[in-house]
């Protein structure tokens, strides 16, 4: 197969442009324990990071036996947007990069799980939304969130791109399974660990964002 040169890049929000992590787990945590499954933020962060709130009544229901109530997602959504809005910040270098990605000529999409609502009171909050403004795509606008690669290729789609001409940044194992079933390269963001979880998965692995504009760059050469 002839290499084709990159030509997007497409960001998970959480865990890589934002560290909204923390907060976030802390209210889920809090509201799936009132529902009879005890956890906390740390174990709220390893089970659900990467996933829709939609996701979670099941595993709620599969645990507890008793189905979440009715408009619990939206209950959560409301506390998280009130929680993110003043607790969010962005990741280090994360401005930057986004600055150095189209000082190289490349194409940048934002693709995550989270809803248009949460993601707007996050890049509010941090000062990235003039960057990324007409450039964000949610899980929700597609049939299926990460792991199925709908939101990818929904962002490749908008810029006209092939998906072998896209790189994804994640930082979750199931946003890396969503870019790899794309057929995008990914690179896995590990900050605080070694990044052999997501080497094993099929990203490429750094620690920080400044790591991005060179591995951007030999990309757009590797096909020239």
């Amino acid at each position: 197969m002839t290499p084709i040169s990159l030509r997007l890049v497409i960001f998970d929000c959480d865990g890589v442009l934002v560290d909204s992590e923390g907060p976030s787990s802390r209210v889920t945590a809090r509201e799936v324990s009132l529902l009879g499954w005890p956890m906390t933020p740390e174990e709220a962060m390893a089970r659900f990071t990467g996933l829709r709130l939609s996701d979670l009544p099941p595993l709620i229901a599969a645990q507890t036996g008793r189905a979440a109530p009715d408009g619990w997602v939206e209950h959560v959504r409301g506390r998280l947007i009130a929680t993110l809005s003043e607790e969010t910040e962005a990741m280090p270098g994360a401005a930057d990069v986004l600055r150095a990605t189209a000082a190289l000529g490349l194409l940048y999409r934002v693709a995550s799980n989270s809803s248009h609502e949460e993601m707007a009171v996050k890049f509010a909050r941090t000062g990235l939304a003039p960057l990324v403004e007409g450039r964000v795509h949610s899980a929700r606008d597609v049939a299926a969130g990460k792991p199925a690669p709908d939101v990818f290729l929904a962002a490749a789609a908008a810029e006209d791109v092939a998906p072998l001409a896209c790189m994804v940044v994640e930082d979750s194992l199931p946003g890396i399974a969503g870019a790899l079933a794309a057929g995008m390269a990914c690179v896995g963001l590990d900050p605080h660990g070694s990044g052999e979880a997501l080497r094993a998965a099929g990203a490429r692995p750094i620690r920080a964002l400044s790591e991005l504009p060179a591995l951007f760059g030999a990309a757009m050469r590797a096909a020239a």
